[in-house]
């Protein structure tokens, strides 16, 4: 995937995900690098396609000079109570996010868009950002440590055993 030219990295697109979306996320969740973390891909293709009109949910498209490589979802962790995350300060946000296209992984886009992301956020002061990536998913581990969130502990999520994660913007 080339670079936008940007001497300083490549500028990320978070466009808001439509149901338009939603045939290029349910290819690649099938993607095998994808659905080792991500699971069942028709269980979460039902889940983000049912999170499209969640109020506490914001889904995006993230592209570079318009191709589309990667999903990510923010949301409000409070509207999630079992999450497992504890107190959070007000306007805390979640993220969760994979790299659907094969070929872009393994080449630091994963650790800039968490960047790029993290900058959105911190503008519209968001004092915290959560995540909550299987601990055995030391790519994904390694991303958002590189992005600056630290290791806060293991919880226990709906969806198993995860790393909770803490960025302080």
């Amino acid at each position: 995937m080339p670079s936008s030219g940007n001497a300083r990295g490549p500028d990320y697109a978070f466009r808001s995900m439509t149901a338009s979306d939603l045939p290029q996320i349910r290819c690649w969740l099938r993607e095998p690098h994808v659905a080792r973390w991500w699971g069942d891909p028709d269980t979460q293709y039902a889940l983000i396609k049912g999170d499209l009109d969640h109020p506490a949910m914001d889904q995006f498209v993230v592209a570079i000079d318009d191709r589309p490589f990667a999903y990510l979802q923010c949301y409000d962790p409070t509207a999630w109570p079992n999450n497992g995350f504890g107190p959070l300060p007000r306007a805390a946000r979640g993220i969760d996010l994979f790299i659907g296209e094969p070929g872009v992984i393994e080449r630091g886009h994963g650790t800039a868009l968490i960047r790029g992301f993290i900058s959105r956020l911190r503008e519209t002061g968001v004092p915290r950002v959560v995540t909550d990536p299987d601990a055995a998913n030391a790519r994904a581990v390694r991303a958002y440590e590189k992005a600056g969130f630290e290791k806060v502990r293991l919880v226990n999520t709906p969806d198993g055993c995860a790393l909770f994660m803490v960025c302080n913007t």
